[in-house]
């Protein structure tokens, strides 16, 4: 699905997305990803929601956003809380949502000016 917004000074941007790929500012990427307003992290080594850790969490907190849309892939999904307890010691809340669901969502808070962080599962 093409977005409407194209141009985001300064921030990155989902421009298009579909169930295989993400483009961002205009860059495709069939991998797994982290994005923020400010930072574009492509070397994120998961793929399968199963390989979600305590340890893949506690990296994700340490980026200090507002709060973290996880994007599961083609289903919804939902992680035991005890996965993602650094983000609540640490007063972030976690979305769960499907990939496609979070990349337009990622994009809507990026533009209200929000430290928005999307991890998202192709």
């Amino acid at each position: 699905m093409k977005l409407h917004l194209t141009t985001a000074e300064n921030h990155y941007l989902i421009t298009a997305y579909d169930e295989n790929f993400i483009e961002v500012n205009k860059q495709r990427y069939t991998q797994s990803l982290i994005v923020t307003p400010k930072q574009l992290i492509t070397d994120w080594q998961l793929d399968e929601f199963e390989l979600l850790t305590e340890e893949s969490f506690t990296k994700i907190a340490a980026l200090n956003a507002e709060v973290v849309l996880l994007g599961t892939g083609k289903t919804h999904r939902f992680l035991h809380p005890k996965v993602y307890q650094a983000l609540t010691h640490n007063g972030i809340p976690l979305e769960c949502m499907t990939t496609v669901a979070a990349c337009r969502t990622y994009n809507i808070l990026m533009s209200e000016g929000r430290n928005v962080l999307a991890a998202l599962l192709i």
